[in-house]
C-alpha cells in the first residue's frame, strides 16, 4: 500500500473525498515528522510510537578490504509498534 492508496481507504472509511483523504494523510505524516525532528516522541495509543533514537558510534569493518572504520554516531527515526498492533498482525 502506498500513500494514494492509504488516501483511497481513509476516503472510503471517512466519507471524505479523494483530495480530503489525501490531504488529511500528508498533514498527518507531515505532523509525525516534524514532531520526531524536534525531539519529541508521537504516540498513537493501540497503534505504535514514533520516536528518534540516538546510535553510538562503533568500529565497523569495510566488508571489500575487511579494514577497520569509525561509524560516527548518529540520530534517527524509530517506531515501536503498540501491543494491539502485534497481535493483529500475528493473527494475519
Amino acid at each position: 500500500m502506498n500513500r494514494t492508496d492509504l488516501a483511497s481507504a481513509v476516503a472510503q472509511q471517512t466519507g471524505l473525498t479523494a483530495a480530503q483523504a489525501q490531504e488529511a494523510v500528508s498533514a498527518t505524516l507531515e505532523a509525525i515528522t516534524t514532531a520526531v525532528a524536534g525531539g519529541d516522541k508521537v504516540t498513537l495509543p493501540g497503534f505504535g510510537t514514533f520516536e528518534a533514537r540516538d546510535r553510538a558510534a562503533r568500529t565497523g569493518r569495510n566488508p571489500q578490504t575487511g579494514a577497520e572504520i569509525a561509524i560516527a554516531a548518529s540520530r534517527g527515526p524509530a517506531f515501536k509498534p503498540g501491543t494491539s498492533f502485534k497481535e493483529r498482525v500475528a493473527k494475519g
